[in-house]
């Protein structure tokens, strides 16, 4: 059906450079070195308690209820912004229509 033109190179214009000619250079190996044994972290491990795991799950939830309060808000805010515009693109019509008549 509809096949793609594929564009032709143009030919250059005007002065043209030949291309420059790059010399090799000497490639010089490091033998790396051996890594050193992982040491036993000095960082405390975080434990898990009841009390602590009770705490992030009403965080989360709290967070999760802020996010939607605030997405239900934003929604809330363009439906009413929605509806006064049309309000205002019928009284504005109804206006127009009324002149017409007269």
């Amino acid at each position: 059906m509809l096949r793609p033109k594929i564009p032709t190179m143009p030919s250059p214009t005007g002065l043209i450079t030949p291309p420059t000619v790059v010399d090799p250079t000497t490639v010089v190996q490091h033998h790396p070195t051996p890594a050193a044994a992982p040491t036993a972290s000095t960082r405390p491990t975080i434990q898990l308690t009841p009390g602590t795991a009770l705490a992030l799950v009403g965080a989360g939830a709290a967070v999760v209820l802020v996010v939607g309060a605030v997405l239900v808000s934003m929604l809330l805010a363009v439906a009413v912004t929605g509806a006064s515009v049309a309000v205002c693109a019928v009284v504005i019509r109804s206006l127009i229509s009324s002149q017409h008549r007269r």
